[in-house]
C-alpha cells in the first residue's frame, strides 16, 4: 500500500471564475498561477480539484467530469447549498454554474447522488459511497416513481434534459386514480427543476402551482419534505 491519491485535472475558460464559485462551496485555494499556464488547485477537506484555463474554451461543450464518493450525500449537498445562499442569495438551479438535488440513482443501485455543474461546464458527480452504504432493499414502485427514476438517469446522470422532460411529460399526461401523491409531488418538482435548466420559467411556475394543489395526508407531507424544500429553492430562484 503506497497511499496513492488521484486528483482530477479539469478544463475551464477562466480560473478566476472557478475560484469564485468553489470558494462559495467551501474550497480553499492551495495553488494559483498565471504563468507559464493559468492553473489553480482547490481543496475542501479531502476533496481536491485542479483546473487549467484554455483560451477559447466553451464550457457548454465541455466533457469534463469526475466522481466524488462520500459517506453522506445529504450533508455535502447541504453545505454546498448553504454556501450558495451565502454568496449568491439562492441555490443555483439553472444556467451555469448550477447544482442538482440529491436523488436516488436507478443506475447506481438506488443510492443517492447529485451533480455540481461548475463555470467550466464540468460535472462534479457526488454519489453515496457504495462500499460503506448498503443499497436500498427496494426499487421504485408505481408508474410515477418509475418514471421519475428513469428521468433522473437521463437528466442528472447523462445530462439529457430534453429526454428527461419527455419521460416526465408522458407520465404526467395520463394521471391514474391509484397514483401515489408523494410521487406526484416529486415528479412535478423535478419537472419544474428541468424547466429551470431549460430557462422555461412559465412551465416551472405551472409545475410548482400544481404541486400546491396535490392533496396530502400529514404522513405524505412528511415523506415529501425533501421535494418541498426543492420547490422552495426553485421558487426562490425565480424571484
Amino acid at each position: 500500500m503506497t497511499n496513492e491519491v488521484t486528483v482530477p485535472l479539469l478544463p475551464c475558460a477562466s480560473i478566476d471564475d472557478i475560484v469564485t464559485f468553489y470558494t462559495a462551496l467551501g474550497f480553499q485555494t492551495t495553488h494559483h498561477q498565471r504563468k507559464p499556464n493559468p492553473y489553480v488547485a482547490l481543496r475542501r477537506e479531502d476533496l481536491h480539484l485542479h483546473f487549467f484555463e484554455m483560451a477559447g474554451f466553451d464550457p457548454e461543450q465541455s466533457y469534463g467530469s469526475c466522481l466524488v464518493l462520500t459517506s453522506d450525500v445529504g450533508e455535502l449537498h447541504g453545505a454546498f447549498a448553504a454556501g450558495m445562499r451565502a454568496t449568491y442569495g439562492r441555490v443555483l438551479v439553472s444556467g451555469m454554474p448550477r447544482m442538482t438535488r440529491p436523488r436516488a440513482r436507478k443506475n447506481y443501485d438506488g443510492l443517492g447522488g447529485f451533480s455540481v455543474i461548475d463555470p467550466g461546464g464540468n460535472w462534479i458527480r457526488v454519489v453515496q459511497n457504495a462500499t460503506t452504504t448498503p443499497a436500498p432493499a427496494t426499487m421504485p414502485v408505481g408508474r410515477l416513481a418509475k418514471a421519475l427514476a428513469n428521468a433522473v438517469v437521463q437528466g442528472d446522470s447523462k445530462g439529457d434534459v430534453p429526454q428527461a422532460v419527455r419521460i416526465l411529460d408522458s407520465a404526467l399526461a395520463r394521471p391514474q386514480a391509484d397514483d401515489d401523491p408523494v410521487a406526484q409531488v416529486e415528479v412535478l418538482v423535478y419537472r419544474a427543476e428541468l424547466a429551470m435548466v431549460l430557462n422555461d420559467q412559465d412551465t416551472a411556475t405551472e409545475m410548482l402551482a400544481r404541486v400546491d394543489r396535490v392533496v396530502l395526508t400529514a404522513d405524505q407531507t412528511e415523506r415529501a419534505a425533501s421535494a418541498f424544500d426543492t420547490a422552495a429553492d426553485l421558487a426562490g430562484a425565480m424571484r
